[in-house]
C-alpha cells in the first residue's frame, strides 16, 4: 500500500503548482496522472496569463472588475479579489522559476491585450504559454524529488466517516489495482471537453476528476456554463488562439465585413468570448458565413509580425489548411473549449467533503462565473493550486491515516473485471460519439427548453447503454480499451450534471444563452446552481441554488 500526506490527481498546471507548494511545506506529496505530466492538457494553453502589475499603471481592482463583468456578474467577487490581488506575485514567481516570458524592446516583460479587457495585461510566451509554464513546473517537481505515479488511472475516491482518505488507482502499465492512502486529496484533473464534439480539448479531457467528486458526494456548481471559443479551425477544431485577435486580427463574414462592429462596437473582436461566439454563430445562421464558418484575417499585420509573434498559428494554418496567414484569411467557427462550472470549492479549494480539495478547470472557486476571460484560466490554476496545497497542509497536520478495509480493493477489482468479461455489447467509441454530439446539439452556443429536454432524454438513454458496453481487449497490460470504457462512465456522469443544471436556469446569462428566454434575470437568477448525486430521487440528481457573493460591484447591463 502506498501513502501520502497529500495526493494530487492530475499533473497539469494546477496539480504541479499544488505539488510544488506541498513539498515546500514539508509534506509527503504524491501526484497521480493518466499521462506523462508534460502531456497534460495545460500544455495546449496558448495565449497567456493575466496579471495586473502596478508598475505598468495597472491595478488589481481593474482586473477584478473586468473579470466580474466578463462573468456576467455570476463570479463570486471575494474569490475574484483574491485571484486579482495575488496575480502579479504569482506571475513574477513563475518568471523567477524559469518561465521565459516574451519581452519588449525595453527588456521588460511583454504584454498583449485579451478579450473583455481594455488594458494589455496578458503575459505570454509566444503562443505556447501553457507549455512553457508546464515544463518549468515539471522541472521544479524534479528538483524537489516529487513522487509521480505516471500513467496511473484513478477509478474511485475512498471516503470513510465522511472524510476523503485516499484513492483506488490502476497502474495502466501493469493492469494492477492499488490503494493509495492519503490524509487529503486534491483533484486537479482538468476539464471535460470531450463530453462535447467537436472540442478544442485533448482526447484525455474526459471529466474524470469531476465525476470522481460527484460519485463521492461533492456538489458541482454552474455546470451549464460551457465556453465556446470563438476561433477554432474549420474541420479540425484546433484552437486558433485569442492571441491572434489580441495582436489585431479581424473577423470577417462572407461579405468581407468586420461584423463585430455591429455586436460590440467598442471592443470589436476583443469582446468577451461568449459575445464573440454568439455573434459569429448569428452571422453563420443568417447566411453570412462561408460553409458554416467565418474568417479570421491577419493579412494586414504583415508576414514578419505574424511569424515573430504568432508563428505557431502560421504553422497550423499551413499544415492543416494549406493557408498562409500572411496571404489569405482562414476559416474558423465557435468550438467547445472550457467548462466554467466544476467541483464547488471555497477560496482555499476545500469541497463539501472533508479532506477533499479541487483546483484548476475541474474546480469552481467561482472566479469565471458565466464566462471566463481569456488568460484567466492559467492564473486560476497557479493561484488556487497553491492555495489548495497550503490549506491541505494545515488540514493534514491533525489527521491520521485511516485503516482501510480490504473489501474496497476487492470490490473494485470485481467491477473492472466485469467490464472486461462482458461480451457482445456496444463499443465505447460509438456510445461516446453519440453522447458528445447530443450534448453539442442540446447545450450549444444557443439552447432552449426543447433542445435541453432532448439532451436529457438522450443522455438518460446513453447512461443505460453504458452499463452494457463491452471491450475487445482482455489483457492487463496497457488495456486502453478498459480506460476508454471507464472514461465513458465518468463522462456520462458529467453530462448528466450539465443537462440538469442547464435546464434549471430560466434566463440567459453569459455562455448560457436561451433563445426562448433571451434576457438576464438578476431578480430571480443572480445565483449559482448546485447539483449533486442523489440516489433517492427519480433522476439521481439534487438541484439547489446558492447566492452569488457580491462585495463592491453591483450587477449592471454588460456592454462591449
Amino acid at each position: 500500500m502506498y501513502e501520502h500526506d497529500i495526493l494530487i490527481i492530475g499533473a497539469g498546471l494546477a496539480g504541479l503548482r499544488a505539488a510544488v507548494e506541498g513539498v515546500r511545506n514539508g509534506m509527503n506529496v504524491g501526484v497521480i496522472s493518466k499521462v506523462h505530466p508534460v502531456r497534460s492538457h495545460s500544455n495546449a494553453a496558448q495565449g497567456g496569463i493575466n496579471a495586473p502589475l502596478t508598475d505598468r499603471g495597472d491595478d488589481w481592482e481593474d482586473h477584478a472588475y473586468d473579470t466580474i463583468k466578463g462573468s456576467d456578474f455570476l463570479a463570486d467577487q471575494d474569490a475574484v479579489e483574491i485571484m486579482s490581488r495575488e496575480a502579479g506575485e504569482s506571475v513574477i514567481e513563475l518568471e523567477r522559476m524559469g518561465v521565459i516570458f516574451s519581452r519588449g524592446d525595453d527588456g521588460k516583460l511583454g504584454t498583449r491585450r485579451f478579450g473583455g479587457q481594455k488594458i494589455a495585461r496578458t503575459f505570454f510566451v509566444g503562443a505556447i504559454t501553457g507549455s512553457a509554464i508546464l515544463h518549468v513546473l515539471f522541472e521544479q517537481s524534479i528538483k524537489y524529488g516529487l513522487n509521480v505515479y505516471e500513467e496511473w488511472f484513478v477509478t474511485k475516491l475512498l471516503i470513510e466517516e465522511g472524510k476523503c482518505c485516499g484513492v483506488i488507482a490502476l497502474d495502466i502499465k501493469t493492469g494492477e489495482l492499488y490503494v493509495i492512502r492519503a490524509k487529503s486529496v486534491i483533484i486537479a484533473a482538468g476539464g471535460a471537453g470531450r463530453v462535447f464534439e467537436p472540442s478544442t480539448n485533448a482526447i484525455i479531457c474526459t471529466g474524470d476528476g469531476l465525476a470522481l467528486a460527484w460519485q463521492a458526494g461533492a456538489a458541482v456548481m454552474d455546470m451549464e456554463m460551457i465556453q465556446y471559443h470563438p476561433t477554432t479551425l474549420a474541420g479540425t477544431g484546433i484552437l486558433m488562439s485569442e492571441a491572434a485577435r489580441g495582436e489585431g486580427a479581424y473577423l470577417l463574414n462572407s461579405d468581407g465585413d468586420r461584423f463585430m462592429e455591429k455586436y460590440a462596437p467598442e471592443y470589436m473582436e476583443l469582446a468577451s468570448r461568449d459575445v464573440v461566439s454568439r455573434s459569429e454563430q448569428t452571422e453563420i445562421n443568417e447566411g453570412r458565413g462561408i460553409d458554416g464558418n467565418v474568417l479570421l484575417d491577419l493579412r494586414h499585420l504583415g508576414r514578419k509580425y505574424i511569424e515573430s509573434r504568432l508563428g505557431y498559428l502560421q504553422e497550423v494554418g499551413v499544415e492543416f489548411m494549406g493557408i498562409d496567414l500572411a496571404e489569405q484569411p482562414i476559416p474558423i467557427r465557435p468550438g467547445m473549449h472550457y467548462i466554467m462550472g466544476g467541483i464547488k470549492t471555497d477560496v482555499n479549494g476545500a469541497t463539501s467533503v472533508d479532506g477533499l480539495y479541487a483546483a484548476g478547470e475541474c474546480a469552481n472557486v467561482s472566479v469565471h462565473g458565466a464566462n471566463r476571460l481569456g488568460a484567466n484560466s492559467l492564473l486560476d490554476t497557479v493561484v488556487f493550486g497553491r492555495r489548495a496545497a497550503d490549506h491541505a497542509t494545515n488540514y493534514v497536520k491533525n489527521i491520521k491515516h485511516v485503516n482501510l478495509d480490504a473489501s474496497y480493493l476487492e470490490n473494485e477489482k470485481k467491477r473492472l473485471q466485469s467490464i472486461i468479461d462482458r461480451k457482445n455489447g456496444e463499443r465505447p467509441a460509438i456510445v461516446r460519439n453519440e453522447m458528445a454530439n447530443s450534448m453539442t446539439l442540446g447545450i450549444g452556443v444557443f439552447r432552449n427548453q426543447k433542445t435541453m429536454e432532448k439532451a436529457i432524454n438522450d443522455i438518460s438513454g446513453i447512461r443505460d447503454r453504458v452499463k452494457n458496453i463491452s471491450i475487445d481487449r482482455k489483457g492487463a497490460v496497457f488495456n486502453t480499451d478498459l480506460i476508454f470504457a471507464l472514461e465513458l462512465e465518468f463522462m456520462t456522469d458529467v453530462a448528466w450534471s450539465i443537462v440538469h443544471s442547464a435546464i434549471s436556469r430560466k434566463e440567459s446569462r453569459g455562455a448560457h444563452f436561451r433563445t426562448d428566454i433571451t434576457t438576464r434575470d438578476d431578480k430571480n437568477w443572480l445565483k449559482h446552481i448546485l447539483v449533486s448525486k442523489d440516489n433517492e430521487s427519480k433522476n439521481g440528481v439534487k438541484v439547489e441554488t446558492l447566492p452569488v457573493n457580491i462585495t463592491k460591484w453591483e450587477p449592471v447591463e454588460r456592454q462591449y
